[in-house]
């Protein structure tokens, strides 16, 4: 043999040691990894999620702050009641902002943090969307 043929066969025994070494100390108690979550699944783990808890995984207190009490990203949502009588209405405007935008209160927010986009959730399930109307309406 060659000392290039010597050198690739050590190479080989030691990759083939290594591999068998690594199958035997391999951990086999790890749970599998789920990829892909049932619709049924999320659900179940919303009905447990209370309206704060829906607005943090949804990301409204990245905007609005942690307490709600506004940030230089979003106003306030404070004393919703006196602007929302209507819970019904407040989840239209969830699920579509745009659609409400021609209100003065809403044209002012405009000005006010004109790089700033309300995302319209009308993607989320309806029982999610009252969940967070009673949370903002009762606070």
């Amino acid at each position: 043999m060659t000392k290039p043929q010597i050198w690739v066969a050590a190479f080989l025994f030691l990759f083939i040691a290594l591999f068998i070494l690594q199958k035997a100390t391999k951990k086999t108690d790890t749970p599998p990894i789920v990829i892909n979550e049932s619709p049924m699944m999320n659900q179940e783990v919303s009905a447990e999620l209370s309206g704060y808890d829906l607005m943090s995984k949804h990301g409204c207190l990245n905007c609005h702050g942690a307490a709600l009490e506004g940030t230089p990203m979003g106003p306030a949502l404070e004393n919703l009641k006196k602007y929302w009588k209507d819970r019904d209405m407040l989840i239209s405007y969830l699920r579509n902002p745009n659609s409400f935008m021609e209100q003065s209160r809403f044209k002012e927010y405009k000005e006010k943090y004109p790089k700033m986009i309300m995302p319209a959730y009308n993607n989320l399930d309806i029982k999610e969307l009252g969940k967070m109307a009673d949370y903002l309406l009762s606070k």
